[in-house]
């Protein structure tokens, strides 16, 4: 028999970019007394991944629960950025409703419209929090009405259009029911969710049905399984059949150990009832998608589907003569594994086989995605080199057909004429475009491949004020040829350290990449030109010595800083000819090539 849990609420907190998301969860945290009065807890405690922290985005979907005026509270903390939609879409599944936080003056953006499209296609009901509040530019107002124009595009059903609402300031830990009413607490948000989120139906008699949607790693106890409990009860030690719908034989598997969440732990339990999320370990051949049920009745839950993957690039060994100097994992079966270990955990990641056996197609859902799993794998010592991104092309209705997006650029107005000249040139389309003070936010229909290397380029037409957001938007027939790199680059002869005296007679030819004691060998990118056509250069000549004084002063160097890229910016500059080198210490341009001679044929043949 079907009945409810009343002490039991899941709910998936969900916002764009910097809109205030996981320091709500922290305040959330202290109101509920989650923590001991006297214990440390970091800013922003839910983005415990160290480039969360440094990036100031979530990236990886987590697991928390709250225990409020005696009902449990699980929550769900969903990245903010669109290259990580793929969490957001599998871990929608273990809640029974969206927590919307938007801010209160830059109202619904980009990913504010994914992470809806995909709770109201999942049938959840959407609560929406309107956040700071206290700004002095606030117009809580007007973004409301935006809000509801919202959830009116995206098709929301009646029910999901008589959506509650609450004001207040995630930073602050504050919260009101209507504008203009004080309030010291988060009461009102609490109320909000135990009046209007349904308590998960539960049979905990029945057989039981247990589905993982986060795949995880621990040295001790193996593969974690995080997941909802949708029917029985879960219990350690018990004998299940592990099942998925493409699955053609269930395996036979034991629940090792049982945990549930508890603040930011996972506290070890015996027994995990229907409606809870339950993790599991030490089931090794347990995948994303997979369902655990009895032997003798096997009842897997439909497959989790995701979006498939708009980018891809390459990963492949390091063969530079500078290989192996600086990293610990250097071979391709050592890359190749940790990429298998990516992809087990990221379903909106996956691997394809080159005609290179060294090499291995990585695809994901943009830029940053790779990017995330790039810096990742260099600070675990991992040495590769890395291939320009690529858009994904593919035919639909036998039309050639690339992913187009809906980018969305906020810049100072007095720029905004540069962004939409820019944006056009790459095949952007204007669809719309709004004036909120002293800020122009311009919107565009542009191929995917428009907006790689558009980030840099913005912030140099903005003088570094451009916030660039885009969405996958679908599959389109080819949008054009786009404008590449304008310039060409410096390469290096010869190998050895760059001198500063060839850098200084050289200065005129560009910008350099590498400061004077560098180590540089043949083919390596050094710099950078505005002129067409890459330039062979030798940047280790020094200056010779002889026995006789030099009639006037001698020249001393007088070089300017070299320009040191982000792995984002090298990612969006490297061209279809050449390769990002990757170390745990060092990102180095170069060449396919290296030979120039081999170099020059080459281009030769291709022309």
């Amino acid at each position: 028999m079907t009945r409810t849990t009343t002490d039991i609420r899941n709910i998936a907190i969900v916002a764009h970019v910097d809109h205030g998301k996981t320091t709500l969860v922290d305040a959330m945290f202290r109101f509920a007394g989650t923590f001991r009065d006297n214990q440390l807890i970091p800013e922003r405690a839910m983005d415990s991944d160290a480039q969360e922290r440094e990036r100031g985005i979530t990236i990886l979907a987590k697991n928390t629960a709250i225990e409020y005026d005696g009902v449990r509270i699980n929550i769900v903390d969903t990245p903010g950025h669109a290259d990580f939609g793929g969490q957001v879409e599998r871990t929608l599944g273990m809640a029974d409703a969206v927590l919307l936080l938007v801010d209160a003056y830059e109202g619904p953006m980009p990913q504010t419209r994914f992470v809806l499209r995909k709770a109201f296609e999942a049938g959840l009901r959407a609560m929406v929090m309107v956040n700071k509040v206290d700004r002095p530019d606030e117009r809580a107002a007007e973004v409301l009405d935006e809000v509801f124009d919202l959830f009116v595009e995206l098709g929301a059903t009646d029910d999901q259009l008589e959506f509650p609402v609450c004001y207040g300031s995630g930073r602050d830990g504050w919260a009101v029911a209507e504008l203009g009413q004080r309030a010291d607490d988060l009461r009102p948000l609490f109320a909000m969710v135990l009046e209007h989120v349904h308590a998960p139906p539960m049979d905990p008699d029945g057989p039981v049905q247990f589905q993982s949607v986060t795949i995880d790693h621990d040295d001790f106890v193996g593969r974690i399984g995080i997941g909802r409990v949708w029917r029985g009860t879960l219990r350690v030690g018990a004998r299940l059949a592990l099942c998925h719908p493409n699955r053609p034989k269930p395996i036979n598997s034991m629940v090792k150990n049982l945990y549930r969440y508890e603040g930011l732990s996972k506290v070890a339990t015996d027994v995990v009832v229907a409606g809870d999320i339950a993790v599991v370990a030490g089931i090794e051949d347990l995948s994303i998608g997979d369902t655990l049920c009895p032997i003798d009745a096997p009842d897997p839950r439909p497959g989790i589907e995701i979006d498939e993957p708009t980018i891809s690039m390459v990963f492949q060994v390091n063969d530079s003569p500078l290989c192996g100097r600086e990293g610990k994992f250097v071979t391709s079966r050592q890359v190749l594994s940790r990429l298998e270990r990516a992809a087990l955990r990221d379903a909106a990641l996956s691997l394809a086989p080159t005609d290179k056996t060294e090499g291995t197609e990585v695809k994901g859902r943009g830029v940053m995605h790779l990017g995330v799993l790039i810096e990742n794998m260099r600070r675990e010592g991992y040495e590769f080199c890395v291939g320009k991104p690529r858009v994904i092309i593919k035919e639909v209705d036998g039309v050639r057909s690339e992913p187009f997006e809906r980018a969305t650029v906020e810049v100072p107005t007095e720029f905004a004429g540069r962004v939409i000249e820019f944006m056009g040139r790459r095949r952007g389309e204007l669809i719309e475009m709004d004036t909120q003070g002293n800020m122009t936010r311009v919107e565009f229909d542009i191929p995917a491949r428009g907006l790689i290397g558009a980030r840099t380029s913005l912030l140099s037409l903005s003088q570094g004020e451009a916030i660039l957001s885009h969405l996958f938007d679908g599959w389109r027939p080819d949008g054009g040829a786009i404008p590449r790199r304008t310039g060409a680059v410096l390469v290096a002869d010869r190998s050895g350290p760059a001198v500063a005296y060839a850098l200084d007679g050289l200065s005129d030819r560009g910008t350099w990449f590498v400061a004077p004691g560098d180590d540089v060998y043949e083919g390596m990118v050094v710099g950078e030109t505005a002129k067409p056509g890459d330039l062979d250069l030798n940047v280790c000549r020094a200056k010779k010595l002889t026995n006789m004084r030099a009639s006037g002063k001698d020249d001393s160097a007088n070089l300017p800083p070299p320009r040191v890229m982000s792995l984002e910016e090298a990612l969006e500059f490297v061209e279809d000819d050449e390769l990002l080198e990757v170390t745990p210490q060092s990102l180095r341009l170069r060449k396919r090539i290296l030979d120039s001679n081999l170099r020059r044929k080459s281009s030769k043949v291709r022309g």
